[in-house]
């Protein structure tokens, strides 16, 4: 199909009407939003989009009610393709990371239930972690980053490049020599959060996939939402998967059409630390349930002291972890905390308390517990392609805010 030139990268808007609690609204009032520096966000948006040649979708959520999702710019398909997409509010994004603080709640879910305890060792649920060094990892240390645990395996290319199954990945993570032993310091680590979804699995007797589903997204109404894109998003008269949006390959991806973000491969993989594919809507319902301290509407899912630990630094119980560390760039349960001062904060001008998360395939959310507001951001830009630039849209939004 020829190429087409895209429309200006001016705002769509739907009415969500997916949820529980219809309470989307272009109404700023009971936002708490500035006329005119919500305008500032609007324009700097469309910017963004016109500048990196990519799109966007931003929500703000308040307990009560959120905006309607705005949307700018558009998405190239992969493969070849030439054919380009306006991105509009119910487009689909992969959220990379994002997906790490979802799991986590799926994790404390667990605890709440008595199947697992945060002090539980790894080993109890994979008999398979039995390295001598690897024993005294706990739920927590994989939970807060202490573990030791690298990032990603040494062969994590090669792995995709096969198009590996998740349980290789495991496996992987079983047998990856650490950096440091447990406890005695933090890296992010997203092999950590394999595990955590394979003891999900193994606790359960489901899938994380299937976990999550059940558990959180169905009960929240998040129908856009799963972890590994399943065989019916692929068929039927109006599939899912022509809603999901083509990320911009990073330098390291591209080429990679059969493994790399865009491909079937990983959109489907359903892995743990970067698999979940949803709406600005749908993330929307799920911070307003954490704003509600565990509540949306009439469904509890959590109680108010779960929410509190989650979005609570934890690393303070690691006296080992360097003191630099724990007062500045403070983990709770999945959710980071806003690390001020530093090139990844949320926002350069919200408090250290704001929690939330960065995905390298451009996302962000975040939730300031003070204020009681919160952002969904997602585009098809990469965070190493121009980070800053969202950042600067993350202020806009957060200096948007009046109360």
């Amino acid at each position: 199909m020829p190429a087409v030139d895209p429309p200006a990268p001016t705002p769509h808007v739907f009415p969500t009407h997916l949820s529980p609690v219809n309470d989307a609204t272009d109404d700023l009032a009971p936002l708490g939003l500035d006329l005119s520096r919500w305008d500032r966000v609007q324009v700097l948006a469309s910017e963004f989009c016109r500048r990196t040649g990519s799109g966007l979708v931003l929500q703000v959520v308040r307990p009560q009610c959120r905006s309607l999702p705005l949307a700018w710019g558009v998405w190239t398909a992969s493969g070849g393709e030439s054919e380009r997409h306006v991105v509009r509010p119910e487009t689909i994004f992969l959220t990379a990371s994002l997906s790490k603080p979802i799991v986590a709640m799926g994790v404390l879910s667990l605890v709440e239930s008595g199947e697992v305890s945060l002090q539980s060792r790894v080993q109890e649920f994979l008999p398979e972690f039995d390295a001598p060094p690897k024993r005294p990892i706990t739920l927590r240390h994989l939970l807060t980053h202490t573990s030791g645990l690298p990032d990603m395996l040494p062969n994590n290319r090669p792995l995709r490049q096969a198009r590996a199954p998740l349980t290789e990945f495991i496996a992987g993570a079983c047998a990856v020599t650490l950096d440091f032993p447990p406890g005695r310091g933090v890296q992010y680590q997203s092999l950590g959060y394999a595990l955590l979804g394979e003891i999900i699995a193994r606790v359960t007797g489901q899938s994380c996939a299937d976990y999550l589903r059940r558990t959180l997204f169905e009960p929240l109404g998040m129908v856009d939402t799963v972890l590994g894109a399943p065989e019916e998003w692929f068929t039927g008269p109006s599939p899912r998967m022509q809603r999901v949006a083509t990320v911009l390959p990073p330098d390291d991806q591209r080429g990679g059409d059969d493994w790399n973000w865009n491909s079937r491969y990983w959109r489907t993989l359903g892995a743990p630390w970067g698999g979940v594919l949803s709406t600005a809507d749908d993330l929307s319902t799920f911070l307003q349930m954490m704003l509600g301290q565990g509540r949306r509407g009439d469904l509890r899912l959590f109680a108010p002291t779960t929410i509190a630990a989650a979005t609570s630094n934890q690393l303070d119980a690691f006296h080992d972890v360097p003191e630099a560390d724990r007062r500045t760039r403070g983990w709770g349960f999945g959710w980071r905390l806003n690390w001020t001062g530093h090139p990844a904060a949320f926002g350069d001008l919200l408090p250290p308390c704001v929690y939330g998360h960065w995905g390298a395939t451009g996302t962000l959310w975040w939730v300031d517990p003070i204020r009681r507001v919160g952002l969904v951001l997602l585009s098809t830009l990469p965070l190493e392609r121009d980070q800053t630039g969202l950042l600067r849209l993350s202020n806009a939004v957060a200096a948007a805010v009046l109360d």
